[in-house]
């Protein structure tokens, strides 16, 4: 196929492809254009389909790659510096096979078959790459095409039943559909075909699939201290704010990520003053420790429950640690990235289950901490293993003026949806905030220049959704489209083409030459 004059140039080209990488990032917040995800793709996969060679496809997905995850974690780059952009390529290079995948069905004038072929593979191609990328060790699964669709209720009614991972397929389909009705005229039938079909299922999933059967509510107060100096000044502040809820009526308190710099059994005058507040307004109080354990070596990140009387033995450990920040990968080889950033000078320690918790009146809570509130599994596990409220501890401190805040607190509402189960998004500086059992918001965010207590009317609800009862289903069906793929190729390489049969032995190509010879002499 010929590539367009205005991309003829290598800079050029390398340019637009780095736009056009980028550019899915703006359906994120804060820029928060989430319909506009579902014609982001378009200006790359245009280009990938113009590329000259499978190996040019391949490139122009690993830059285009580097350019969204260096997008997508840009407020990473005050403190990771030089590995913001290591982690971005690293990242990036999964976009390669996809790329390559996607020009190998959209190149030049596709069939009307492979356009139909195109509309499964290329979306399931872009799932394993969310899928590896989900990996704890990469960076977790931050930016998932799907969780651009947060506000989006018929986006949440389809999380119900197939979570984050069907949103990203469904986005990724529309745009090869939108690519091929702008570039190809010849296949625009199927296209036309997926996007009503894409119309179709989701139409069918708001009106057929269960909603979440509420029943009743719990008064869940959140106290945001917002920046101070230090950890005293921190407790101290979350204390004063705390002693204002008394007389409110309130089921649970929740403090935010490091809400406790201290071991509450090294500093019993702590856990003292903790428990007096939980006396004080008649509730347990969720906080957060960060500090090494008396009880075993090493630091920790656990939420711990404290009620009137002290702690009350429930804690969580927390589990998935964020690269770079809590821990440093392979640190005998890349500890030197204490000396250009803000990297972990000690790797904290991990947990090793998650726990529900009994909290005070009967209700049972599903802590995490931090960006575990990124990881679907997370969440439906503890649903399945009977949490009524999910809960998210986070400290987004060091990012305040960034795009990180707001596109964390949206990650609750995308669990709370996939579980059928309310969420409680608190932090110490914002954007706090609280969602439904559809995933829609409770009230209003707590913005990151402010300070304050507030209470939270939550809605709580029984039943279980498909997408806990089946887990990541579009995941295993997506590996098998391409499994299916990769067979139906194979085979069609191995059969002879046409015209093109094993050539006959000498002897006998020669005797038919003198046959044919001695036929056309009879004749004349």
């Amino acid at each position: 196929m010929r590539t367009p004059d205005w991309v003829a140039s290598p800079w050029r080209r390398r340019s637009a492809v780095v736009v056009a990488g980028a550019l899915p990032v703006l359906a994120f917040p804060a820029p928060g254009l989430w319909w506009a995800a579902y014609a982001a793709l378009v200006p790359w996969i245009l280009l990938i389909r113009t590329a000259p060679t499978g190996r040019r496809a391949a490139y122009d997905g690993w830059l285009g790659g580097f350019a969204f995850m260096l997008a997508m974690h840009h407020w990473l780059l005050p403190n990771l510096h030089v590995f913001t952009f290591l982690i971005a390529g690293l990242l990036g290079a999964l976009w390669a096979p996809w790329a390559w995948l996607t020009r190998r069905f959209l190149a030049g004038t596709p069939s009307p078959g492979r356009v139909a072929a195109a509309l499964l593979v290329v979306p399931s191609g872009w799932l394993m790459i969310e899928l590896v990328r989900s990996w704890q060790g990469l960076g977790g699964p931050w930016g998932l095409l799907g969780s651009s669709q947060w506000q989006a209720e018929p986006a949440l009614r389809l999380a119900s039943v197939g979570g984050v991972w069907l949103l990203s397929f469904l986005v990724v389909t529309v745009n090869v559909a939108v690519a091929v009705l702008v570039a190809v005229r010849a296949s625009r039938a199927p296209a036309l075909a997926g996007l009503v079909s894409a119309a179709v299922a989701t139409s069918a999933v708001w009106l057929w699939s269960p909603r979440p059967d509420v029943r009743g509510d719990v008064r869940v107060a959140v106290v945001q201290p917002g920046v101070t100096d230090g950890p005293d000044a921190r407790f101290a502040r979350e204390e004063a704010l705390t002693r204002r809820l008394a007389g409110q009526d309130v089921d649970l308190i929740v403090w935010g990520e490091s809400s406790v710099g201290h071991d509450l059994a090294d500093r019993p005058d702590l856990s003292d003053r903790i428990a007096a507040l939980a006396r004080a307004t008649d509730t347990d109080i969720l906080v957060n420790v960060d500090a090494r354990r008396s009880d075993r070596p090493g630091i920790y990140k656990s939420s711990v429950l404290v009620g009137p009387d002290g702690p009350t033995g429930d804690r969580y450990d927390k589990m998935r640690l964020v690269p770079f920040g809590e821990y440093i990968p392979m640190r005998s080889l890349l500890g030197w990235a204490t000396s250009v950033g803000e990297a972990a000078g000690e790797d904290r320690r991990r947990g090793t289950e998650q726990v529900v918790f009994d909290a005070g009146k009967g209700l049972r809570i599903g802590p995490m901490v931090c960006f575990e509130s990124a990881f679907p599994d997370m969440s439906r596990h503890l649903a399945r293993d009977g949490a009524q409220l999910l809960l998210a501890q986070s400290a987004t401190s060091s990012f305040q003026q960034s795009w990180a805040p707001e596109q964390h607190a949206s990650l609750a509402a995308l669990r709370a949806a996939e579980t059928g189960r309310p969420m409680v998004h608190a932090t110490l500086t914002g954007v706090s905030a609280v969602y439904g059992p559809d995933g829609a918001r409770v009230g209003g965010w707590l913005g990151t220049d402010e300070s304050r207590a507030a209470v939270y009317e939550v809605p709580l609800a029984d039943g279980t959704t498909p997408y806990v009862r089946f887990g990541d289903w579009p995941v295993h069906a997506a590996l098998l489209v391409l499994v299916v793929w990769g067979v139906f190729e194979g085979v069609r390489a191995m059969r002879p083409r046409r015209g093109t049969g094993p050539r006959p032995p000498v002897n006998q190509a020669a005797d038919r030459s003198s046959t044919a010879r001695t036929t056309r002499s009879h004749s004349s």
